[in-house]
């Protein structure tokens, strides 16, 4: 299984299918991101919050795949905000993967009440340039807070990862990451499963041979989205990397695009979002 890799405004590349662990309880961790590293994920997202660094370390080390292999993201909780807090959880992550570097060091929400998030991504930029982390960026951050990083420090965030599916498509989002080199990575892809019994997104799937899912994984591919379904199904783990032989039209893509607004946003709003 060959994942294509998506470059980044500093060079590094990213497979542009990963693996999510969100909500994966931290027991199940391990063996979890075994199976997908045996289905052949490479890139791996955890969260300081999703108290599962630990077992994701354990599957990576476990797996006797190359570190320089495997990409691994993870990001910083909303408490430990702040220049000094924030390069403290940093090295926190770094022991409880037990790696010796990042691939990619997200802030995992503005919190903007709290009014740290600049100073906090001037850690990120010393992390960086100490070569820790390989590739910094934001998730869930809005035009605002992204335009403010960009105004007040010069340093651009390489990916902003946010809620995006085809009920909620975050267009303006995209097209203002694009205008900046940002690229767009999506969590709950899939809306949480919400538009797998989607009649149209079924009727794809038959076109295809494929599930509902794959449907919408492929075409956040073809938007040229990064994603990162989470699933503790082996099955499921398996067929959402099987999405790269076959090809939406463009109509099946407008098909998909029309379902915008259908349901909006799931998760909570960045603007008010503290933890």
């Amino acid at each position: 299984m060959t994942v294509p890799d998506v470059t980044l405004h500093n060079g590094v590349q990213i497979p542009q299918l990963g693996f999510g662990v969100f909500q994966v309880p931290p027991d199940e961790t391990a063996q979890v991101v075994r199976t997908a590293l045996e289905a052949g994920y490479r890139s791996i997202d955890t969260a300081r919050a999703y108290g599962n660094e630990a077992g994701v370390g354990e599957a990576v080390r476990s797996s006797g795949i190359p570190r320089e292999e495997l990409f691994l993201a993870t990001k910083l909780w909303n408490t430990h905000q702040g220049y000094d807090a924030a390069l403290q959880a940093f090295d926190k992550s770094l022991s409880d993967l037990g790696v010796d570097y990042l691939d990619l060091y997200l802030i995992h929400w503005p919190v903007p009440s709290a009014d740290q998030y600049v100073e906090t991504w001037t850690a990120f930029e010393k992390l960086a340039a100490d070569g820790r982390v390989r590739a910094v960026g934001v998730s869930n951050f809005t035009e605002v807070h992204l335009q403010r990083l960009l105004d007040e420090t010069g340093t651009v965030p390489v990916l902003n990862q946010v809620e995006l599916h085809p009920n909620f498509p975050q267009a303006a989002l995209r097209a203002f990451h694009a205008r900046h080199g940002i690229v767009t990575e999506a969590w709950s892809p899939l809306a949480q499963g919400g538009l797998l019994q989607e009649k149209s997104l079924v009727a794809l799937g038959e076109k295809y041979g494929k599930a509902p899912a794959q449907v919408i994984l492929r075409w956040h591919l073809q938007l040229g989205n990064i994603v990162i379904p989470k699933s503790v199904t082996p099955e499921r783990i398996r067929s959402n990397i099987d999405v790269f032989d076959f090809e939406l039209t463009d109509d099946d893509i407008a098909t998909i695009d029309g379902m915008a607004g259908g349901g909006g946003r799931i998760g909570p709003d960045p603007e008010t979002f503290t933890g």
